[in-house]
C-alpha cells in the first residue's frame, strides 16, 4: 500500500523484455518506473531493463493518478472497532477508486488518515450520494460482511428532497426492471423479471417540495433516482435524471438531495442489534 493505493497487476502479453512492452502500453512514465525500482514480479523481485518474462506472467507497479480537484468536505466517523468503520459520506465523493476518481475517494482517503492499509469497502453509495457507508477494517473480516450486503439481511433507509406531485398516490412500493450498461450515464427500466424494489413514503411537505422516507430491498445501480424520476418526482439536483446536465469538476454548489440516512443489521460477527444514523442534513 502507498499513499492509500495498492499496486496494479499487469499481465504480459507478448512476452520477452518487460520493458520493451510496458512502454510500448503505457509510454515513458513506465520506464521511469522500472528505474526507480518499482515493478516487480509475483516474487517481489525488482524488475530490471534487462528482465524478460514469458506471455501471461504477471508483474506490479503503482498507479500514477491523475491530478483530482480536491472534494472540500470532511468525512465524518460514526464508529470504529476492531472489525468494521462506519463513515458519514459527504457528497461528491465516492466510495473507492474508479475511472477519474482515484485519490479523492473515501477509501484512499480514510486508509491514509487512519492508518488502515486493509480497509475494504463491505458494499458502496454512489459518488453524489451521501450517508452512512461501512468498511470492513481487516481482511479477516471481509467476507461476513459483504454476505451481509448480498443476502439483503441489511436495512437501508435514504432520504430524498423532491417535487410534490398531488396525483402521486403514497406511500407506494415500486418494482421494476432496472439496467445499467457500461458507458451510457443513465441506468433505464426495461420490461422483464423485476430487479429492483424501493419503498416511496412522503414524511414531510414544504410548498411544492418533499422529503421523502426511501426503502430499497434491493441494490441496483441509481435505482432510488430512477425510481423517483419515474414517478415524476426526480431528486432534486440530479444531473442524470430526467436530463443529463453538465456539471463542472470543481462545483460543489448544487449536491443531490439524497442521503443515506440508516443502516441497520445484526452484526455477523458480535451477534448484536447494530443501527447507525447519518447526521447530515438535506437542504435545497
Amino acid at each position: 500500500m502507498r499513499d492509500g493505493l495498492g499496486p496494479v497487476r499487469i499481465r504480459i502479453r507478448t512476452g520477452g523484455r518487460v520493458l520493451d512492452e510496458l512502454v510500448a502500453r503505457f509510454g515513458a512514465v513506465a520506464a521511469a518506473q522500472v528505474d526507480r525500482g518499482e515493478v516487480v514480479d509475483v516474487a517481489g523481485v525488482r524488475v530490471t531493463a534487462d528482465t524478460r518474462l514469458p506471455a501471461g506472467a504477471v508483474v506490479y507497479t503503482y498507479r500514477e493518478p491523475a491530478v483530482e480537484t480536491p472534494v472540500p468536505f470532511a468525512i465524518d466517523v460514526l464508529h470504529w472497532d476492531e472489525n468494521v468503520l462506519v463513515v458519514d459520506k459527504p457528497h461528491f465523493l465516492a466510495t473507492m477508486p474508479r475511472g477519474r476518481h482515484v485519490t479523492e475517494t473515501a477509501l484512499v482517503r480514510l486508509r491514509k488518515m487512519l492508518n488502515l492499509p486493509e480497509l475494504a469497502p463491505a458494499h458502496r453509495l454512489d459518488r453524489l450520494t451521501a450517508g452512512v457507508l461501512l468498511f470492513t477494517v481487516r481482511r479477516e473480516a471481509r467476507a461476513a460482511y459483504h454476505a451481509l450486503f448480498a443476502q439483503r439481511q441489511v436495512v437501508k433507509v435514504y432520504e430524498a428532497l423532491a417535487p410534490v406531485d398531488p396525483g402521486l398516490s403514497l406511500p407506494v412500493t415500486l418494482r421494476s426492471r432496472i439496467i445499467k450498461r457500461r458507458s451510457i450515464l443513465q441506468a433505464v427500466e426495461e420490461p422483464g423479471a423485476v430487479n429492483a424494489e424501493t419503498h416511496v413514503e412522503l414524511v414531510e411537505r414544504d410548498r411544492s417540495v418533499g422529503r421523502y422516507r426511501l426503502t430499497p430491498s434491493t441494490g441496483q445501480t441509481h435505482q432510488l433516482r430512477v425510481h423517483m424520476n419515474s414517478q415524476g418526482a426526480p431528486i432534486l439536483n440530479d444531473p442524470l435524471y430526467p436530463d443529463i446536465v453538465e456539471v463542472a469538476p470543481d462545483d460543489f454548489t448544487r449536491p443531490l438531495q439524497l442521503l443515506a440516512r440508516t443502516l441497520a443489521f445484526r452484526d455477523p460477527l458480535s451477534g448484536k442489534d447494530v443501527r447507525y444514523e447519518s447526521v447530515r442534513a438535506l437542504g435545497r
